[in-house]
């Protein structure tokens, strides 16, 4: 799929530009209404609606999630080379609603749900003689996965938003002006989306151009995470236990290999933000955010850091291999051929194909893989039964990948809530920098996470930090929004 979106990215970018600019009429760029006429350019445009995930500079899968959202948890803070203000403000929590990456959040995810919209509406009107039924029906669903998966995102850092399925008919204010919908409808549309998602091809069933796109499998283990977040644990429970049931996943034989640039899109990976350096596009800009500056030769930015405070790094066991994997502590300097040692750097992007520029790293980024299908497994078979010999199971399965004992060797017949704890255990020390730690803070509620960042030496979390405020920027643009109420005054 990276060479499709190659191909592609400058054709839709015409497209893409002209849609918000409904007052003009040039004759020569392509627009909406001559270009979905067949499937070639139907699978263009939703080929193109993946790359709103990861385009270059600090879009949302491309470190916009990490300075936006991730600063503001125990385990990270802007590192010394984190110049912007508005990061620094997130890791300290005196974030408001001018915060330029609040804005971005929004904005940019409202571009690719508008992308996402855009598909929807123009494929079905494809002449039926120009695209077969079932590319169609592909290439809706596809939409629909990734117009969900933004919403999942929006839902869980705002709270209600805006819930919009169409693209703008006009620029008039009752098309323009939106007033956010409850949360449970937002989640009632992602659901909706994602069953329809379901029916997407399994993996094996994409050729080499197409590896990469979302799969039946995506939508099955996103579906989980919803109703895990929704704590519907008896459908969270269902789902998973359906994605493990296919066959069609299995955890990688070491943990290393999550992040083998040769083995991306591997047997773990359901869906990931796909990255290819020096291929005319941007690579994964983690490494060199946080790559050591201390390192002749290395260039690194460390403008993502570790929050010692937190006591991350400290989590591990020496026997861990997750451990050497996540973090570095020491590194050859290419231009010296000095050893030099650091404080613990987060390392999981870090490309050696491209030492000294790491702007260039081909490693992709996970954004749901098998194992945490396992961890979704074990926790609401928890909530629903207690921890059962199945629960167990599944967590011990990515606990003996770490080379550590099983927790039904060490801790069997633990309580409802000390393996919940030991689950969300898990997840924090399998998931670094995956964007997954805030995400697993708030949905534990208001208490939880202020006790945790507290105790992590982030004083300033409150209440209202379990959600970002909306954007001031949106508020003065829609006179139909309202600012979350807990962020009203700050």
């Amino acid at each position: 799929m990276q060479k499709m979106l190659l191909r592609y990215s400058v054709l839709l970018m015409l497209l893409w530009t002209s849609c918000t600019k409904l007052d003009e009429h040039p004759e020569s760029v392509l627009i909406t209404d001559n270009f979905y006429q067949n499937g070639d350019q139907a699978n263009a445009a939703v080929t193109a609606a993946y790359r709103k995930l990861y385009e270059s500079g600090q879009s949302l899968y491309n470190s916009l999630f990490q300075i936006g959202v991730e600063m503001a948890t125990d385990d990270y803070e802007a590192g010394p080379r984190a110049r912007n203000a508005h990061v620094r403000a997130i890791s300290g929590l005196t974030h408001d609603a001018s915060n330029d990456r609040m804005e971005q959040l929004w904005k940019q995810s409202y571009d690719a749900i508008n992308v996402s919209n855009i598909a929807i509406d123009r494929i079905a009107l494809i002449k039926k003689e120009n695209i077969t039924d079932a590319l169609r029906t592909r290439l809706t669903n596809e939409a629909k996965f990734l117009r969900a998966l933004h919403y999942f995102n929006l839902v869980r850092w705002f709270g209600a938003v805006p819930l919009v399925l169409h693209e703008p008919a006009s620029l008039s204010p009752e098309a323009l002006y939106v007033e956010k919908a409850p949360e449970a409808d937002v989640y009632a549309q992602i659901i909706s989306d994602l069953t329809a998602a379901e029916n997407l091809p399994a993996p094996a069933e994409y050729g080499a151009n197409d590896i990469g796109r979302a799969t039946g499998g995506a939508a099955k283990s996103l579906l989980a995470k919803v109703y895990l977040t929704r704590k519907d644990w008896t459908k969270a429970a269902a789902k998973s236990k359906e994605v493990i049931d296919s066959h069609w996943y299995g955890l990688f034989e070491n943990f290393a290999d999550v992040f083998n640039v040769a083995k991306k899109n591997g047997i773990e990976h359901i869906f990931s933000a796909q990255f290819q350096g020096n291929s005319g596009y941007q690579g994964n800009s983690l490494a060199s955010r946080s790559a050591p500056n201390e390192v002749p030769g290395i260039n690194g930015d460390y403008a993502d850091a570790l929050h010692k405070q937190g006591g991350l790094y400290e989590s591990f066991g020496e026997g861990d291999t997750r451990k050497a994997v996540t973090f570095i502590t020491q590194m050859l300097s290419p231009t010296d051929g000095k050893l030099y040692t650091f404080e613990p750097h987060l390392n999981k992007y870090y490309d050696p194909a491209v030492v000294g520029n790491q702007g260039e790293s081909s490693k992709n980024l996970p954004i749901i893989r098998y194992a945490e299908v396992l961890l979704i497994y074990a926790e609401a078979l928890n909530e629903l039964n207690g921890p059962a010999t199945e629960a167990y199971q599944a967590i011990d399965a990515v606990r003996q990948r770490a080379g550590v004992a099983r927790l039904q060797d060490i801790a069997p017949g633990l309580s409802v809530d000390n393996f919940r704890d030991s689950v969300f255990q898990e997840r924090r020390k399998e998931f670094v920098y995956e964007y997954q730690r805030w995400f697993d803070l708030v949905r534990r509620g208001p208490d939880y996470y202020v006790k945790v960042l507290k105790a992590a030496g982030k004083t300033l979390a409150a209440p209202r930090h379990i959600h970002f405020p909306t954007p001031q920027r949106e508020l003065n643009l829609n006179p139909k929004l309202k600012q979350d109420p807990l962020w009203v005054n700050y």
